[in-house]
């Protein structure tokens, strides 16, 4: 892991957009390096997990907002390392750190990529996601979070089984079955979730990553098809998928500033 002295630098304070398993990991890597750091969650579960730094919830009121909060907190630094799905605040994050100069780097989660045996169905959004299921009753089981199962409920007739982190969706016990849960998961676990609730299909996007993986490598040991949202498009801006890619980045602007103050710039 690459050393940074951030006392006295011109590496002042760094935000990180969280939300996922890898921002997690980059808070404890900047809290062991003794990095002065913000993180920010999105605030859209109720009990999100303690970070070893100070933390925030909520949004920032657009772009406008976030230029705003990044000169007040004296921010000289942003990682995003949001949910591949975050659109809205991944762009707000492109134009803030342009406007204002900030210096801004993409923590990313590869894609997941179809592997033999895989009966993936590739589809663009929800609405897409929500025509490609059969039109006959099936068990599906809808891995994509809870701001968007109502849709699936009041245009379809199928039977869903949910795992979120709240119990903040409510499910008639007709229309399907709730589990709470946070992840990581792993693939013995939900081959034998599919099993028990005998699931026919599988939602979910393509949010990359290990932990949520299981699923899929579930769904192909079970044969079951698969309907996959693509990702969403994000302005172009650097990006890494490794914690340790965000501290060099990090190193490297400490160099830099450290010369540029060496020569009175």
């Amino acid at each position: 892991m690459p050393m940074i002295e951030s006392h006295g630098s011109a590496i002042a304070r760094v935000l990180v957009l969280g939300g996922t398993t890898e921002a997690s990991q980059l808070a404890a890597a900047l809290a062991a390096a003794q990095i002065d750091a913000i993180f920010s969650y999105a605030g859209r579960t109720d009990s999100p997990l303690a970070q070893p730094l100070p933390t925030r919830v909520g949004g920032f009121g657009g772009v406008e907002g976030l230029c705003t909060w990044l000169a007040q907190q004296r921010i000289t630094h942003v990682v995003d390392a949001t949910h591949p799905f975050a659109a809205q605040m991944s762009c707000n994050a492109v134009a803030a750190c342009a406007t204002t100069g900030t210096p801004l780097l993409a923590l990313e989660r590869p894609a997941w990529q179809a592997q033999p045996g895989d009966r993936w169905q590739l589809v663009l959004d929800m609405v897409g996601a929500a025509r490609a299921l059969p039109e006959a009753p099936a068990r599906i089981f809808l891995a994509i979070g809870r701001q968007h199962v109502a849709p699936f409920l009041d245009s379809t007739n199928h039977w869903f089984l949910l795992r979120l982190v709240d119990a903040c969706v409510a499910l008639p016990a007709q229309r399907g079955h709730i589990v709470l849960a946070r992840g990581p998961f792993n693939e013995a676990a939900d081959t034998a979730l599919l099993r028990a609730h005998r699931i026919t299909h599988v939602v979910a996007k393509n949010s990359g990553g290990s932990g949520a993986e299981a699923k899929l490598r579930a769904a192909r040991a079970l044969g079951l098809r698969v309907i996959l949202i693509q990702r969403p498009s994000i302005p172009p801006r650097p990006s890494v998928s490794h914690v340790d890619a965000v501290l060099r980045w990090l190193a490297g602007a400490h160099d830099d500033a450290a010369a540029n103050a060496e020569r009175g710039v």
